[in-house]
């Protein structure tokens, strides 16, 4: 990779030229993919960050409000289709913030806002923060929105709740995030739409038959929700495969990557390490404790499955995705000052973040990549001060090429601006106990299971500093830096 900055402008543009031609076939170039797959970053050669003295110093500043997560817990993450089936989004968002409420034993009118993250909306709760924070006993005086940004749309949850907290708004936010891909909404066509709504304004019985008449069996056609980019009309997956192919990221080294995803959940879960996990007794079914999507599996079951979006030559598989997933998450998020004042002891100090966008057809997923250099710019520290790594994995390959275009200078100066890389994590820091590979994803939870476990790990390994991110549909990302509280 030292080689990726010293060609002339033209090389560059020809480079630029066929990184778009790669992405855009799912072709890779032999130079592309001698740029960027020189070096394995699979879990057998892990990447060593360079070697830099590491800043003790906080990042507090002074007339600046400090900004705590006291506690964050949630539900078991379940692949969907199993114990949580016959359950409604809301159910589950309320099981989180009672979980909360026990654990924290905070007055429910001690808070001042509660705010939650989802992306499939449930129509009879469509604003499923407030109906969850009534159902959990929250009082009816705690004013609650939704929010929504895909995949980080519990990240928004939270950093709304900083922004209320710095403004002086508030001084306790409950921020979380929730989703339910067991059930859901699907619609009838548009066709059929207009027509029953027209029948419902009809008045006479002769424009009833009428339109009755004109339905045709085609109407009766469901729109299920896409699981697709509106802009471009493809699929996630068919994207990290492109990215992939792009960034030229094996098959073995994404399967590599999956099997350490969930070894490492594995043996996390049985080390007793996912302490923000509660327990949840799911109506007419048993209690649920732990997460059921951990399946650590050999290199040689991970390359008998065929390509699940660009077949057949693609490279990402179900086994190397993360899987449709139900869960919830909820966090306690105050200032410094209102939690000492009411006897907690905050787990960390929510820092810098920011939020970033780009092109959502060949840049859909590299959020990670544009958004750490920022956020670590802000923060005033480099990419060696950071003692905890904690990326959403929403494909080992999306994971794969994100720590690829930060280890080059080329990607860096020809996409970014910048004039060298950002550099990569190292991977004794990096997701040590599962991601969503793993641990699952369900899209609007998923932010506040990375924070809190930012503050967990720096807690068991005595770091300082932890940094969050993760990429979103529609081309977004998010990044935040957690300092650890003083033990």
């Amino acid at each position: 990779m030292s080689g990726a900055s010293s060609g002339n402008s033209c090389d560059n543009n020809i480079m630029a030229s066929m990184l778009l031609n790669s992405m855009r076939s799912c072709s890779v170039s032999h130079s592309w993919a001698m740029r960027f797959g020189a070096r394995s970053l699979s879990a057998t050669a892990p990447l060593q960050a360079q070697v830099q003295t590491k800043s003790k110093k906080t990042l507090a500043r002074p007339g600046v409000k400090n900004i705590v997560l006291v506690e964050g817990v949630r539900t078991p993450f379940l692949l969907s289709g199993t114990t949580y089936v016959d359950l409604m989004p809301h159910d589950l968002a309320r099981a989180a913030l009672q979980g909360l409420l026990n654990r924290t034993g905070v007055p429910k009118d001690a808070v001042d806002y509660i705010i939650y993250g989802t992306v499939i909306q449930e129509v009879k709760t469509s604003n499923v923060a407030r109906e969850a924070a009534m159902g959990a006993g929250f009082s009816d005086k705690i004013p609650a929105h939704t929010v929504t940004m895909a995949c980080i749309s519990s990240n928004q949850a939270m950093t709304s709740a900083v922004g209320l907290i710095a403004a002086g708004q508030c001084d306790a936010v409950v921020a979380g995030g929730v989703e339910f891909m067991s059930d859901v909404p699907i619609r009838h066509s548009r066709k059929m739409r207009k027509t029953m709504l027209s029948l419902n304004k009809a008045k006479t019985l002769g424009q009833k038959l009428s339109l009755i008449g004109s339905i045709r069996m085609a109407h009766l056609s469901p729109e299920l929700p896409a699981v697709a980019e509106f802009s471009t009309a493809e699929t996630m997956g068919h994207s990290a495969d492109r990215l992939a192919a792009a960034f030229g990221v094996s098959r073995v080294e994404q399967d590599e990557f999956a099997v350490r995803s969930h070894s490492l959940a594995k043996k996390a879960q049985e080390s007793g390490l996912l302490e923000d996990v509660i327990s949840f007794k799911v109506p007419g079914r048993d209690i649920v404790s732990k997460d059921n999507g951990i399946r650590p599996s050999s290199m040689e079951q991970m390359a008998k499955l065929k390509p699940a979006f660009i077949k057949p030559h693609g490279t990402v598989t179900a086994a190397n995705s993360s899987f449709l997933t139900d869960g919830a998450s909820a966090v306690l998020i105050m200032s410094e000052e209102k939690a000492l004042a009411m006897g907690y002891k905050p787990k960390a100090y929510l820092r810098d973040f920011v939020y970033v966008s780009q092109d959502p057809k060949d840049q859909l997923l590299l959020g990670p990549t544009y958004s750490t250099p920022k956020v670590l710019e802000r923060a005033g520290l480099s990419m060696s001060d950071i003692d905890v790594f904690e990326f959403h994995e929403a494909f080992a390959g999306q994971i794969m090429a994100n720590l690829k275009a930060m280890d080059s200078d080329w990607f860096a100066q020809t996409y970014m601006g910048r004039k060298s890389k950002v550099g990569t994590p190292s991977m004794d820091k990096f997701n040590l106990w599962g991601g969503s590979l793993s641990l699952g994803h369900p899209f609007g939870a998923t932010g506040c299971r990375l924070v809190t476990t930012v503050a967990h790990r720096l807690k068991k390994e005595g770091g300082q500093y932890g940094l969050v991110a993760a990429c979103a549909a529609g081309g977004q990302g998010h990044a935040m830096v957690i300092e650890a509280y003083p033990q």
